[in-house]
């Protein structure tokens, strides 16, 4: 079965450990490739890659003009005019209607 395997991570250089378990979680999800960071450095980038824009984490937020109230709706992107932007009560206002 699967032993405890120990890598060095990518991008820090520190050791970590590939746990029985986890090797059996990549398996049941159908994961090919081991890991190459630890478990900070991976949840580091992801945290980047997730389009956080501020150094805290949070998300930058923007503002627009809700299409159905008038309103001002704060968005976690940047609104383009090809498509309604709308204000979180609008939104879920919109979303039960569907």
């Amino acid at each position: 079965m699967y032993e405890d395997k120990t890598f060095i991570c990518k991008d820090c250089g520190e050791e970590f450990i590939f746990t029985v378990g986890e090797q059996e979680f990549y398996a049941e999800k159908g994961f090919q490739n081991q890991p190459v960071r630890c478990k900070a450095c991976r949840d580091i980038r992801k945290n980047n890659t997730r389009g956080n824009d501020s150094s805290d984490g949070r998300r930058e937020l923007h503002e627009a003009v809700c299409a159905n109230c008038g309103g001002i709706a704060r968005v976690p992107f940047v609104p383009k005019n090809d498509r309604p932007i709308y204000c979180s009560d609008c939104y879920q206002s919109q979303k039960q209607k569907q």
